[in-house]
């Protein structure tokens, strides 16, 4: 979506001023970062179908688009795209409208219903006995010794901390605390800081790749990023993506790597286990950073249906 071209200055002055408008009022990092992305795709269409002002989109013509997303195939992982995803288009289009509302300009016509989203279900979940391929496919998931040891450094944080993929991104080197056996996530989806415990073994592992690895990195040293790129950077969301997907299919296992295994359903996995291991949900709760019980309790609900 970033990549897709817009070339009426309308459509460029309203992904700005949209942008910034999302941030002052406040909405959070990620819908501040994507909502353009969406609108973005939206008025590549547009110009696409021979709309270059909204004054000629009816409500027939967002129908059109939306139709259009139905069958528009996802790049990251072939087939259609996801109940999730075409909500997000929505949402972003809705806002969009609110933004034209506030600014005294003509809304757009819009009746579109959110998709129903599948819960969450067993197939979401790694099995304990498929985490363990996972971090033993880690030691040859790539050619080069330093990347597997990055590997297996962010299968900790994203199974055995249950970070979030943003979480993840944004930790570095000083918020992992040895003497304490604790990471510190900082980039919280709520703002509120969270230590989160780690046994020996995963400290092992985040001590092999800081002291071994890291340092192999191209210009790591100039930066504070834990999990550093091949140019020297901080690793991106889309790079943790795509390295869980190579550490799948170093597994072998065909019928993992068949599942749609994100970094967020590492989360969901290691919640599961703490649960059906007999871990309180209240510790759970606070070990994931949810604001509440109920954003937990969806995990006891699965574990009572694979009962």
């Amino acid at each position: 979506m970033k990549k897709l071209p817009i070339h009426n200055r309308t459509y460029k002055a309203f992904l700005l001023s949209f942008k910034e408008w999302l941030g002052i009022l406040g909405y959070s990092r990620s819908c501040i970062k994507y909502s353009p992305l969406y609108l973005r795709e939206f008025f590549h269409w547009l110009e696409n179908h021979g709309h270059y002002g909204l004054d000629t989109v009816t409500y027939k013509v967002i129908s059109d688009y939306y139709q259009y997303l139905k069958q528009r195939p996802n790049e990251s992982y072939g087939g259609a795209l996801s109940n999730h995803t075409l909500n997000n288009h929505i949402s972003a289009i809705k806002r969009f409208n609110e933004y034209l509302k506030k600014h005294n300009a003509r809304p757009l016509s819009i009746h579109l219903r959110s998709e129903k989203t599948d819960k969450l279900d067993a197939t979401d979940i790694v099995s304990q006995e498929e985490i363990r391929e996972m971090f033993e496919a880690a030691h040859h998931s790539y050619v080069m010794p330093h990347v597997c040891l990055r590997d297996r450094a962010m299968l900790v944080v994203l199974y055995s901390c249950g970070l979030r993929r943003n979480e993840a991104v944004h930790l570095n080197l000083g918020d992992v605390l040895f003497g304490r056996n604790r990471i510190l996530a900082r980039r919280t989806k709520n703002g509120r800081e969270r230590h989160v415990p780690l046994n020996d073994h995963n400290m092992e592992i985040l001590e092999e790749y800081i002291y071994d690895g890291r340092p192999i990195f191209y210009k790591a040293d100039q930066t504070e990023a834990l999990f550093v790129n091949q140019q020297g950077g901080r690793m991106g969301g889309q790079s943790f993506k795509l390295r869980l997907r190579a550490i799948i299919k170093a597994t072998g296992n065909p019928e993992l790597m068949e599942r749609r295994i994100t970094p967020h359903k590492m989360r969901h996995s290691i919640a599961t286990h703490l649960l059906e291991n007999g871990v309180a949900i209240e510790t759970v709760s606070r070990f994931l950073g949810h604001s509440s019980l109920e954003s937990t309790q969806v995990y006891t609900h699965l574990i009572k249906e694979e009962l």
